[in-house]
C-alpha cells in the first residue's frame, strides 16, 4: 500500500508542486539501501519507482535494530 510522505513541496526551480508516494519498504540491491517512491508534479506521475537512497544515519539505525533483534 502506497502512502503519501509528507505534504506537497513547491519546487520553484521547476515551477511545480511535487508530491511523493511510497510503500516505505527499505530495499537492498547489493550496493545500496533505498526506498521506491512515485513522484508526482502537479498531480501527474513523473517518476515511477524512483530509488531514493537511505541516508547513512538511517542505515546505521536500522543496522542497530537488526542486531538487537538477533539477540
Amino acid at each position: 500500500m502506497l502512502t503519501q510522505t509528507g505534504n506537497s513541496i513547491l519546487r520553484g526551480d521547476l515551477g511545480v508542486e511535487e508530491t511523493i508516494e511510497s510503500d516505505n519498504i527499505v530495499r537492498w540491491d547489493g550496493d545500496r539501501l533505498y526506498v521506491e517512491q512515485d513522484v508526482f508534479h502537479n498531480g501527474q506521475l513523473v517518476h515511477r519507482k524512483y530509488r531514493r537512497t537511505v541516508t547513512e544515519p538511517v542505515a546505521q539505525a536500522l543496522w542497530a535494530i537488526i542486531n538487537r533483534a538477533k539477540q
